[in-house]
């Protein structure tokens, strides 16, 4: 029985030079691939984004397995840093090596792999759909959800969804997702009066003002976790004045954070708290603090049950060792999917993830495919 190797299908994509938002080829070798064994691909392209659609089996299929991943990557970096060619595929000591190879290239071809032998050896009672984007390591703003309008518009649906992204932190199996936590920048800018260093009674200092409200936002506690999440974080990511002169008392002064929540609160009700605590401080200290915030996403749970039952099952089938059902990490494509179906994340360890030689174990591309493929005869046995 002729198998799709995984591997090599994974080097393929590694090759084509997919940066965000370059489509680099991944997607056409994809959807051709796909496309000969008997899928129905749609390229579903947005705002400059390429995506791909594909399904085999009936449209509207009441037992549709669904796949999310992506095909683009992060930039390389100082390429002169890097000891194997970013785009090579090399393999050396049984690790492949270039930009994606962790996040995620690896993970679209284990699954797109599992997903032709089954549909050509085994054809299920059912649907299976990839939905493969190229804006994942950008904007994301027309990527996933450019194919989630598109399935709206004709009518496809998917019954649950499998996202590819690393999740093991070390150990091959140890780790899957069922929700992820909110995310959300503030930017402050606090405005005073401009004036000599000598005279600070004639001028209004905004910096006084913005290291209070930086202090009085990284020291509060959010919360100390809900029953499936951590504590909520805030990071403080830049304070900023442009000022080079030592005596001169700057007119403003810049500042951001990065809050990472959970589902005890919501992008709407930590913008309040937000704006409530730079009112506060504006007043006392008698400056201006305008404050924009920019909402990536709402933290989501997909509470355990069958999904997450089925995933854990093949997971510790293959690897040996049961996951940890975890919403831990950045976020990811499934914050955009919760609202069409179930969905949890499984994939590869993410050490190397970004990284300068990016690299994954060959085992661990076997071991995925084996994962993906237990999960879909499972799903429709």
């Amino acid at each position: 029985m002729t198998t799709t190797d995984a591997v090599q299908l994974t080097a393929d994509l590694i090759r084509c030079p997919s940066v965000t938002p370059a489509e680099g080829g991944a997607l056409k070798l994809l959807g051709d691939l796909l496309t000969a064994e008997g899928f129905d691909c749609t390229r579903v392209d947005r705002g400059g984004v390429c995506n791909l659609f594909a399904r085999w089996g009936r449209k509207g299929h009441a037992r549709t397995f669904g796949f999310n991943g992506h095909t683009d990557v992060v930039p390389v970096g100082d390429k002169a840093a890097w000891t194997m060619p970013p785009f090579g595929a090399q393999v050396k000591d049984g690790v492949l090596f270039g930009r994606g190879a962790t996040d995620m290239k690896s993970g679209v071809a284990a699954f797109a792999a599992a997903a032709i032998d089954l549909v050509r050896h085994s054809p299920p009672d059912g649907a299976v759909i990839l939905t493969i984007t190229g804006d994942e390591e950008g904007d994301a703003t027309d990527g996933t959800t450019a194919l989630l309008d598109h399935m709206a518009e004709v009518g496809e649906r998917m019954s649950v969804c499998l996202v590819g992204e690393p999740t093991c932190p070390d150990q091959m199996g140890e780790m899957m997702k069922i929700g992820r936590r909110g995310s959300m920048t503030a930017w402050f800018t606090v405005t005073g009066v401009q004036g000599h260093a000598a005279y600070p009674h004639r001028a209004r200092n905004p910096l006084p003002a913005m290291a209070r409200l930086m202090d009085q936002l990284a020291t509060h506690e959010l919360d100390r976790g809900s029953d499936h999440f951590d504590a909520s974080t805030l990071a403080i990511v830049t304070i900023d004045t442009g000022n080079t002169a030592t005596n001169v008392i700057p007119a403003q002064c810049g500042a951001a954070v990065n809050i990472r929540f959970n589902d005890l609160h919501c992008g709407a009700s930590v913008t309040e708290w937000l704006q409530a605590e730079a009112d506060r401080v504006a007043e006392k200290f008698g400056v201006e603090i305008d404050m924009r915030a920019k909402i990536s996403g709402e933290s989501f749970l997909t509470p355990p049950g069958p999904l997450s039952e089925l995933v854990a099952r093949a997971v510790e089938a293959e690897t040996g060792v049961a996951p940890v059902l975890s919403t831990t990490g950045g976020t990811s494509d499934a914050r955009f999917i919760k609202d069409h179906c179930p969905v949890v994340e499984f994939g590869l360890v993410g050490r190397t993830m970004h990284q300068v030689d990016e690299c994954v174990e060959v085992r661990q591309i076997e071991q995925l495919k084996q994962v993906y493929a237990r999960i879909l005869r499972d799903y429709f046995a």
